[in-house]
């Protein structure tokens, strides 16, 4: 991985206002212990932000290149946050969390979390974590990409023998009222769809309408 790669971080904040609550405290600890991990790590950490309804925002004007959801028992709450937040152009996302509750790890790779992490989070792993995540990420893309081309080229190819055949039609239609040739009859519609600035697909299919009015 690039350590210039622009990483986010979305996580609670560190102050910890109840001192009784061993929760916050844990979730706070291995907060920082990422933050400071990854700095270790060389990475360019350009921000750490709240799971709020202004994070779509902030994440539009930072443009990261990943970004690291770190929650525990609000999990689900920041991964919809991130989700919306990434909905209009997605990112490789990687999840860190202590809640075992393995619900969340469903939802969250149906919402395209590229990595879920549970637990064990030292320094010595966050940059094979994210590696593997962000190979994963650009072998999703990779695969919707070519997903996309193929359906194009069946749209392009299923446009094509529609009107393959619309032009056969309005060139029979010409063979049998005007008593022309194949050849004649594809040059007379050739013809009138430059002279017209026209599609043959479009002339053909004028011919075909008028045809049914007339009928």
């Amino acid at each position: 991985m690039n350590p210039s790669l622009r990483i986010v971080v979305v996580a609670p904040d560190l102050d910890v206002a109840n001192p009784e609550d061993e929760q916050a405290i844990r979730q706070a600890e291995r907060s920082r212990n990422l933050r400071i991990g990854l700095l270790e790590n060389g990475f360019n950490l350009v921000a750490t932000l709240p799971a709020d309804v202004f994070l779509t925002e902030r994440i539009a004007q930072l443009q990261p290149d990943l970004i690291i959801v770190d929650a525990e028992s609000d999990a689900r709450d920041s991964l919809e946050h991130v989700v919306m937040a990434t909905r209009e152009e997605r990112r490789p996302i990687v999840m860190f969390t202590n809640d075992d509750d393995t619900g969340h790890v469903k939802d969250a790779v149906a919402a395209g979390v590229s990595a879920y992490i549970v637990a064990g989070l030292s320094p010595e792993r966050i940059r094979p974590i994210l590696d593997v995540a962000l190979a994963r990420f650009q072998h999703e893309q990779a695969l919707l990409q070519t997903l996309a081309s193929t359906q194009s080229e069946r749209d392009e190819l299923s446009a094509e023998l529609k009107d393959r055949k619309v032009i056969d039609r309005a060139k029979g239609l010409l063979m049998q009222r005007q008593g022309l040739s194949e050849e004649d009859a594809f040059k007379k519609m050739r013809k009138t769809a430059m002279d017209k600035g026209l599609k043959l697909a479009d002339v053909a299919q004028r011919m075909l309408d008028v045809a049914d009015l007339l009928a």
